[in-house]
C-alpha cells in the first residue's frame, strides 16, 4: 500500500541545514534515503522551498484568488515529503519513526487512494 509522509517541522531549523556534497542533504538524510532504497519502498520525495516561496490559490465564485505566502501561519511547516509502498500501516509508521525531522518536527502518515483500475 502507498503512503505518504508528511515531514512538517519549524522552518527555521530545517532550511540551514548541513548538506554533504553534492547530494544537497545531511547526512542522516543521506542515510535515510539510502535505506529507503534499499528496501526498494522509496516511490519519491523531494525537500520543499521555505514557506516565503509560497503561492496559494483559492476560487471563489468562479474567480481566482492569488496569495503569496501559505495559507495560514503555523508552528510547523510542510517542509517535504516521502512516497513510500509498504505492506501496512505498521511499516510505514516504522519509516516514519526512522526519519530524521521526526525528532524534532512531525511525520504525518497518510495513505494513498488507490487508483482505480480504468
Amino acid at each position: 500500500m502507498k503512503y505518504m509522509l508528511l515531514i512538517h517541522g519549524d522552518e527555521t531549523r530545517m532550511n540551514p541545514a548541513q548538506v554533504v556534497d553534492d547530494t544537497g542533504m545531511s547526512p542522516e538524510y543521506h542515510a535515510y534515503n539510502t535505506a529507503l532504497v534499499k528496501a526498494g519502498v522509496m516511490l519519491g520525495g523531494e525537500r520543499l522551498r521555505p514557506t516565503s516561496a509560497t503561492t496559494s490559490i483559492r476560487v471563489r465564485d468562479d474567480k481566482a484568488v492569488v496569495l503569496a505566502g501559505p495559507y495560514s501561519e503555523t508552528q510547523e511547516q510542510l517542509g517535504g515529503y516521502y512516497l513510500i509502498d509498504v505492506p501496512d500501516l505498521d511499516q510505514a509508521i516504522e519509516w516514519a519513526r526512522r526519519c530524521p525531522a521526526a525528532r524534532f518536527g512531525t511525520i504525518e502518515v497518510r495513505p494513498i487512494w488507490p487508483t482505480r483500475p480504468q
